[in-house]
């Protein structure tokens, strides 16, 4: 048996089952109920857009420091470009 270095995709957040009970227990309780709600409204074509969107919001919600980079944006501080923070994504 031989030792593997750890790769970076090792420590990346697991992805979200793509169905509307995964989202909406990734999602905070008031977020779930808007989601539901949303999903239930929608036109059958609507849903996978409504699914994917919300899929999105969950899966930013699961990144580690989250909650501190929300709070940065809105305070107009330590912004960064799209392309930096998906450079920061693939090297965590």
């Amino acid at each position: 048996m031989s030792a593997q270095p750890e790769s970076p995709r090792q420590r990346r957040v697991p992805a979200i089952p793509h169905t509307i009970n995964a989202i909406a227990e990734a999602l905070g309780s008031a977020d779930s109920a808007r989601f539901k709600a949303e999903v239930l409204a929608a036109e059958e074509s609507a849903v996978p857009g409504v699914m994917r969107r919300w899929w999105k919001t969950a899966m930013l919600g699961l990144v580690p420091e989250a909650a501190r980079s929300r709070e940065n944006a809105e305070r107009g501080r330590s912004l960064l470009s799209v392309d930096e923070l998906d450079a920061r994504i693939d090297a965590a």
